[in-house]
């Protein structure tokens, strides 16, 4: 095991060094045991996970790790919560978003020169830059995923559809096509903050620009975006925007039983396609690059988990943990993980023939290079809440785009106090 962790923990986390209790308390001739906080799903996710703790233990019979499930929901204030205690686990298994803000409190070891980044050029380097944080890499990329167009081949062959479209002017089109031709809509657009994104994206802008310090939101080119993704609640073949709590489901059922042919989706969902009617032959489930914009570019955001390392843990618990991490993240195990839970692995290694003979999986990976990493902003995962809370109201006609941009604005500034506008 490598050592030197502690020693390049930042400040605030050798504090909390003095008095973790991260790891359970071991005896010095015995196994050293470690926690984990894993953060998938309890049903679909986690038992390919706790099969992999075994099969670490048993590789590594001087490790023990305690294995804890905690609701996604729930992990990132109950980690924040324990960290500011120095009671944190000695991993956790951390949304992307989560890092840069986690390792700004020096909650987080840096992990550059351990066990953990050993083979670090291994992974995507887009994912490896959305783990870092003022220089140093906090995070050890686990998952991920991004959201493309996935559509119902068999409703778009029927309706003369050869490809899916590239432009969000070719999906409306479609769209309407659909809908004469099989009766069903062609498309239903989601009023999450989140699925909004590519709209951005494809209008060569962003929530807001880190570098320049400023909010976008409001920029010509964010609201052009936006009016683009507001028009496609409204048409032939385009399903009205679905404002109550469960909107999500009310898609997702839609699209999986063949209710409607295309949506925007991420790869989390693909074991729930093939369980629903429309796709009990999955090589009928398409996936596509998200549409361009008017800048002819399209991109959607990068989501996913890393596995982070507690800093207050001692440095026996912290080069453990280091071993930990290197064999869950290793090809092996991402293989292992993508055939049992069909997530995306964050290595290319891990994509082997076995892994890409699940359609799903295969095509969410021709996309991923219009995945767009987060900016290495703590705070920029929190500027979706302020979006969820008026994109319904301007979907469905209730508040006009340009008021609601600007109460988005004014939320933004609360959080970014340094931003200009």
């Amino acid at each position: 095991m490598r050592r030197g962790i502690v020693a390049t923990a930042v400040a605030a986390s050798l504090a909390l060094a003095a008095t973790a209790c991260g790891g359970s308390s071991d005896s010095s001739d015995g196994p050293v045991t470690i926690t984990w906080w894993d953060t998938s799903n309890a049903t679909n996710e986690a038992p390919t996970y706790e099969a992999l703790v075994k099969d670490f233990e048993k590789a590594n019979p001087d490790i023990k790790v305690k294995y804890v499930n905690v609701p996604f929901d729930q992990a990132q204030n109950k980690f924040d919560t324990a960290a500011g205690a120095s009671g944190a686990p000695d991993v956790l298994r951390a949304e992307v978003g989560w890092t840069p803000a986690f390792a700004q409190k020096g909650y987080l070891a840096p992990l550059d020169d351990t066990a953990a980044l050993e083979e670090k050029d291994s992974f995507q380097p887009n994912l490896i830059k959305q783990a870092e944080f003022e220089g140093k890499t906090y995070g050890v990329p686990f998952v991920t995923d991004t959201l493309a167009l996935v559509y119902n081949k068999a409703l778009f062959k029927k309706a003369g559809i050869a490809a899916a479209p590239k432009t969000w002017t070719d999906l409306e089109k479609a769209a309407a096509t659909i809908k004469s031709k099989t009766g069903v809509d062609g498309y239903w657009g989601s009023t999450a903050g989140y699925y909004a994104q590519p709209f951005l994206y494809g209008e060569g802008t962003d929530l807001v620009d880190t570098e320049g310090k400023k909010i976008t939101i409001t920029s010509p080119e964010a609201k052009k975006g936006l009016t683009t993704w507001q028009g496609l609640f409204d048409g032939p073949g385009l399903h009205k925007a679905d404002t109550t709590a469960d909107a999500y489901a009310h898609i997702q059922d839609a699209f999986v039983n063949g209710k409607v042919a295309a949506i925007i989706q991420g790869p989390w969902e693909i074991t729930n396609f093939y369980k629903g009617s429309a796709f009990k032959d999955k090589a009928n489930l398409g996936v596509a690059t998200v549409p361009t914009g008017s800048s002819g570019k399209s991109g959607a955001p990068t989501g996913g988990h890393n596995l982070s390392i507690y800093a207050g843990s001692d440095e026996a618990h912290q080069e453990a943990s280091a071993e930990f991490v290197k064999f869950m993240t290793s090809a092996k195990s991402q293989e292992q993980i993508a055939l049992k839970n069909s997530t995306l692995p964050t290595r290319d290694d891990a994509y082997t023939d076995a892994v890409k003979a699940d359609p799903g999986i295969a095509g969410f990976q021709t996309v991923l290079p219009a995945a767009q990493p987060r900016p290495e902003l703590p705070e920029y995962s929190s500027l979706w809440a302020p979006m969820d809370q008026e994109l319904p109201k301007i979907a469905s006609g209730a508040e006009p785009l340009d008021k609601g941009l600007a109460t988005v604005e004014r939320s933004f500034a609360d959080l970014l106090p340094s931003f200009s506008k």
